[in-house]
């Protein structure tokens, strides 16, 4: 059975044109991509390649040049659909002086939640994001780790959802981080969709079903993480233990030192060399898109 979309792009393009209509920036090229219910999927690209446009595009906050939107079954354009998404931006604007209670009961405001309502959704968030122990303390006296994780619990007031993070790793140290990635996958365990984007590729790599790399606003690469990284044209063996004797011989005699076959396939590279070989490529060859085949896209 064919897993949902929760967003499907078409032939998307957005045009920045200046003061007198004339195209200034082509942000994105054609782009085309679903997002299915349930997963992690990572929007990747160098700086200008269209991720905070396609964001952008997905909240409404910005009109597609040609192409079509659809988000949780509804146009991008009908803001109604973001009573059911939670966002993240890379930089959190919030009210510094309110507190970690206060910021929430006021975001939770925005959805017409009840005072129980909030109150209880507050105190789940908190202990979610690890900041009970900071509910009381003004968001000016936070550091920047602390302001992301009340951010997120922010983009989560709602109960979303659909999640859209955008570089929610940053300013934050290795436990941050990992305390971070854990909760993207709790969510995903709990059924919600996740699209983030980062710079950090070892965070992607460790927490996304899926991936997008964008290049000058076109899509250069888009599957599963496993599949992107495997290395098709190389075999990849793991035995016990071997001796000496039998490392220097076991591509012929391995079953005569009765050394068990653990694992077999093809070896991975890391998501930093498959960007990075993308990123040259695009380079390399202009204009040259990934086009998904039907089978690819889900």
């Amino acid at each position: 059975m064919e897993t949902q979309s929760v967003i499907q792009i078409k032939n998307l393009t957005k045009i920045y044109r200046d003061f007198w209509g004339r195209k200034k920036v082509r942000a994105l090229n054609s782009l085309s991509l679903d997002v299915k219910k349930g997963e992690v999927f990572g929007l990747l690209g160098p700086n200008g390649s269209g991720k905070t446009t396609t964001m952008k595009l997905l909240l409404g906050l910005l009109f597609p040049t040609e192409g079509e939107i659809t988000v949780l079954g509804k146009p991008a354009s009908d803001v109604s659909k973001n009573e059911w998404i939670g966002y993240l931006p890379e930089e959190s604007y919030l009210y510094r002086f309110l507190n970690a209670e206060e910021t929430l009961d006021f975001y939770g405001r925005l959805f017409d939640m009840s005072p129980q309502q909030r109150k209880e959704r507050s105190n789940q968030l908190l202990e979610l994001v690890g900041l009970q122990n900071a509910r009381k303390r003004q968001l000016k006296e936070y550091s920047k780790g602390m302001t992301r994780r009340i951010g997120l619990a922010q983009a989560l007031i709602n109960n979303p959802d659909l999640i859209l993070l955008d570089e929610p790793t940053s300013g934050l140290d290795p436990l941050g981080s990992r305390d971070m990635k854990d909760l993207i996958v709790k969510l995903r365990n709990e059924g919600k969709t996740v699209v983030m984007c980062s710079h950090l590729l070892a965070d992607v790599q460790d927490v996304c079903d899926r991936i997008a790399i964008l290049y000058a606003g076109e899509l250069k690469e888009l599957g599963r993480v496993d599949d992107l990284l495997k290395e098709q044209h190389e075999t990849e063996l793991l035995t016990s233990k071997l001796s000496a004797e039998a490392v220097a011989d076991v591509e012929a005699v391995l079953a005569k030192h009765n050394a068990k076959l653990l694992r077999h396939g093809h070896p991975t590279n890391s998501l930093e060399d498959l960007f990075l070989k993308t990123v040259q490529k695009s380079q390399e060859r202009p204009g040259q898109r990934f086009v998904p085949a039907a089978s690819e896209k889900s």
